[in-house]
């Protein structure tokens, strides 16, 4: 079904990298207005959405408010990734000093279910202190989340990264699954049997993307080392 096209058409500057992001890009561009999204480029080969793409930081909120203004944006939209919180900061900053509004698509956490062994905690070093001892460990977060769980020497770390490490790792014991999370919570089981996980940690990042993870452990009665939003 075609969108109906705007009577007033905008350019948008879409902060994105998601799947929710990618859409919305879509629906717009429909719609009649011009998109631009911006993605921070931390892998390779991202999946690129319709419209003009950016790839970069912006230099903070000063930097991304002198592009909003240099580049004549109408309206900004901040669909990234809910625990990009840094972007998501300067965003509400550049909105305020450049005038142009700004929007917030935020994505439903997920909520635990009958099944689910979650142990839910506030931040990474505290996923890291509750592995316990000989626990084998599937680490499903973003390379830039890894260092507080190198000092867990006592722990054998399975992590999955899109894009290999350009540096080795400051792991005493670890093994790397390169590519992007299943959809399929059998393919995702099948993994975790294979490498004999134990324990799964990841974020409480909500959408379908990610979920079939959180189906796997379930359905293997896993222990989930799950850090919550602030």
């Amino acid at each position: 079904m075609q969108s109906e096209k705007s009577e007033n058409p905008q350019k948008i500057l879409i902060l994105g990298g998601t799947a929710e992001a990618r859409a919305l890009a879509r629906q717009l561009l429909d719609e009649g207005h011009r998109v631009t999204t911006s993605l921070a480029g931390r892998t390779v080969d991202p999946a690129l959405p319709v419209g003009t793409v950016r790839i970069g930081g912006f230099g903070g909120a000063e930097g991304l408010a002198n592009y909003l203004r240099a580049e004549g944006f109408e309206r900004m939209i901040d669909a990234t990734h809910p625990f990009a919180r840094r972007i998501s900061e300067n965003a509400i900053q550049a909105s305020a000093i450049s005038g142009v509004p700004l929007e917030q698509h935020m994505r439903p956490r997920w909520q635990k279910q009958p099944g689910d062994r979650w142990k839910a905690v506030q931040s990474l070093a505290a996923a890291a202190e509750a592995l316990p001892p000989a626990a084998t460990v599937f680490l499903a977060l973003g390379r830039q989340y890894l260092d507080a769980f190198t000092g867990r020497s006592d722990c054998r770390f399975v992590i999955r990264m899109v894009d290999p490490p350009e540096a080795p790792l400051a792991f005493t014991d670890h093994m790397l699954v390169l590519g992007k999370p299943a959809s399929d919570p059998e393919r995702e089981a099948d993994l975790f049997t294979a490498y004999g996980i134990t324990h799964l940690v990841c974020r409480n990042s909500g959408g379908p993307a990610g979920y079939a993870k959180i189906i796997a452990a379930r359905r293997l009665a896993l222990p989930v080392i799950i850090i919550e939003r602030d």
